[in-house]
């Protein structure tokens, strides 16, 4: 097996034009995008501090690629990886993980997109079991669903470039406190999708209480670039201050983004939601939203 690892903490151009094309033939074989958005937003304009990527050369040719990103220090780093179909079923899988492995010391949590079943037989052979699984939910917009009731004393208005960023990000960490692959989002982290061809500020739906930005829903428009299906609206990410907990205002806000979306002439809308969240599960099912497909995210068993 003429193959081997290189590490490394920042990628050259011409070296990440040969990623993304490994990434595009596994998601033209697999019908699923291989790596996260985060990923190949940090592939594009660099990214945290700490993260690593991982590639895995044969005879010179790039065959295998992992991204290691320290995301969060209690839990330990997260990761993803990716095979090209044309040198799948050679050890290189194995080879790649033992590599980043090594590089975080054995704490390493590995997402798998799509459950794609040779994830899955990887991680059992490398003594890894499943931990989590975030759902992706869809619904049709043709499909009617009910007016926006916003709660008294709220108002609802778009996303202000230059302006919002810093207030959203601390309103962000308090929503989504417990999860730090949200919660952690810097400024800089927003204007790196600022800078995306799909960011719209008027998909951009801010709430306000007194002056005071309270929740959110911030939708996106993707069409079939790396991700395998028509243009679909997204529910990117709602949140709302835990004080607004039980108010209403995320259905609210979820409605009005739905409506943006439908506006917009699309005829799907898609959005993720950890497993465990059994409450915005309820939420969404209330929606119309069903279950369509599922990330898995696997561990070193204890």
């Amino acid at each position: 097996m003429n193959a081997h690892v290189e590490i490394r903490e920042r990628l050259d151009d011409d070296t990440v034009a040969e990623v993304r094309r490994l990434v595009q033939a596994a998601t033209d074989a697999d019908g699923v995008r291989p790596l996260n958005e985060h990923v190949m937003l940090h592939l594009r304009y660099g990214g945290d501090p700490g993260a690593k990527t991982a590639l895995l050369y044969e005879s010179g040719v790039l065959s295998g690629f992992a991204h290691v990103d320290p995301t969060d220090e209690v839990e330990g780093p997260s990761g993803e990886l990716v095979i090209d179909p044309a040198a799948r079923r050679r050890g290189y899988g194995r080879m790649l993980l033992d590599a980043i492995l090594i590089e975080t010391g054995g704490r390493l949590r590995l997402w798998a997109h799509g459950d794609h079943p040779g994830a899955g037989r990887l991680a059992s052979s490398s003594g890894f079991e499943r931990v989590r699984s975030l759902w992706q939910m869809r619904r049709s917009l043709f499909a009617p669903f009910p007016a926006a009731r916003v709660p008294e004393g709220v108002r609802i208005t778009t996303f202000e470039t230059g302006r919002d960023e810093k207030e959203w990000v601390a309103l962000n960490a308090r929503a989504f406190a417990h999860h730090p692959e949200q919660g952690a989002w810097t400024v800089d982290d927003v204007r790196r999708r600022e800078r995306e061809p799909w960011f719209d500020p008027a998909g951009f739906f801010l709430a306000f209480r007194d002056g005071t930005m309270t929740g959110f829903h911030w939708t996106k428009v993707h069409g079939d670039g790396g991700h395998g299906h028509e243009p679909i609206g997204e529910v990117y990410v709602v949140g709302v201050d835990p004080a607004e907990q039980g108010s209403g205002l995320g259905k609210a806000l979820t409605l009005t983004g739905l409506a943006h979306l439908r506006s917009l002439g699309l005829s799907q809308v898609m959005l993720y939601v950890d497993e465990e969240n059994r409450a915005a599960i309820r939420l969404y099912e209330g929606l119309g939203f069903s279950r369509w497909d599922v990330d898995v995210m696997y561990a070193p068993s204890r």
